[in-house]
């Protein structure tokens, strides 16, 4: 039996949704979705498929089993909730919303169970990942200390003016805390543990004539099994250097510099390599998508929610949005 798929968005990131459909045994693309009259005829053209120009239009039309949203993020929740409603499967790209009460209005939408969603933290697939994480869990560590993350990438005026929604707060819910990092927020709180409290600011550093969001951020976090995490995050730097996050447990301090390097308090030293990609997506997009858009495509018959799912991702936008809320104190429209 074939599922059929629809991808609604077809900008940057929508190209590792269709390589993944593409390469899926039993899944079709069905159809593509997009408000931009020139994307969606390259879309068109491209994969064979009729296009549309909103989402209730191609539900209707051609029924999809599954759709990919790749939209900008104030499209984000309404589309998926609308989807839901209709017993559609979703894989929503990052972040789960761009306000703290359109990802609750997700959550909910999600827990009524009228159909499977998934949000793309596909970072928590990588090999790296997935090895911190089970030798963490194991206990033959220790306890976690703390930890340390940070991600120092570049983005030039060109980046924000060609596609003007990501330096708004209206449609992008804030810039680099939204955008680029809040994978590496993700991987945070889900290796460390709960975040519950978080002391931070962001600010504009180096692009205040181009976006009105933040290029720079920074917080301290505490988590709920006592330990403590910081953080800082940049596009100001002059290239995209690679992600680092540090874990240090009783027994070892795990670092990750692409590979995971774990070096053991008796001297012995663990590298687990990172796979490369192949695809044709950004090399900063990481490794993963294709494994999550497989696995939740595994996981459509599992009566149980996909393991990545709205309220796991709510986690993230309310430690971004907490950082917002302190560091904007009079703008309430940066912070809801």
């Amino acid at each position: 039996m074939t599922t059929t798929a629809a991808v609604i968005g077809c900008g940057d990131v929508s190209a590792v949704h269709l390589e993944a459909v593409a390469k899926l045994d039993g899944a079709a693309l069905v159809a593509v979705c997009d408000s931009d009259p020139q994307r969606l005829s390259a879309a068109e053209a491209a994969h064979g498929v009729p296009g549309f120009t909103d989402h209730l239009s191609l539900i209707e039309a051609v029924q999809p089993d599954v759709v990919h949203i790749c939209t900008p993020h104030d499209q984000h929740a309404s589309i998926a909730a609308d989807c839901l409603e209709r017993g559609v499967g979703v894989i929503l790209e990052k972040p789960l919303a761009h306000t703290l009460a359109e990802g609750r209005r997700l959550v909910e939408a999600a827990e009524a169970g009228a159909a499977k969603i998934a949000v793309c933290f596909q970072n928590r697939y990588n090999a790296t990942s997935q090895a911190l994480s089970a030798l963490l869990a194991s206990g033959e560590l220790g306890a976690i200390l703390g930890a340390s993350a940070t991600v120092m990438w570049q983005r030039s005026a060109e980046y924000y003016q060609s596609r003007p929604w990501r330096g708004s707060w209206s449609r992008g819910g804030g810039g680099l805390m939204m955008n680029q990092a809040v994978h590496t927020v993700d991987l945070l709180q889900w290796l460390v543990g709960d975040v519950v409290a978080v002391s931070g600011n962001a600010s504009t550093r180096f692009l205040g004539g181009t976006i009105e969001v933040e290029d720079t951020a920074e917080f301290v976090a505490q988590h709920v099994n006592g330990a403590r995490s910081a953080f800082y995050a940049t596009v100001a730097n002059a290239f995209n250097a690679p992600v680092t996050l540090d874990v240090v447990t009783e027994k070892a301090v795990l670092s990750l510099r692409g590979d995971l390097t774990v070096s053991h308090a008796d001297g012995r030293v663990d590298v687990v390599p990172e796979r490369t990609s192949g695809s044709a997506g950004r090399s900063y997009w990481g490794v993963s998508h294709e494994l999550l858009i497989s696995d939740f495509y595994d996981r459509l018959a599992d009566p149980e929610p996909f393991w990545i799912s709205p309220a796991e991702a709510e986690k993230s936008l309310r430690i971004i949005k907490d950082v917002y809320r302190q560091s904007y104190p009079e703008s309430v429209h940066r912070v809801s």
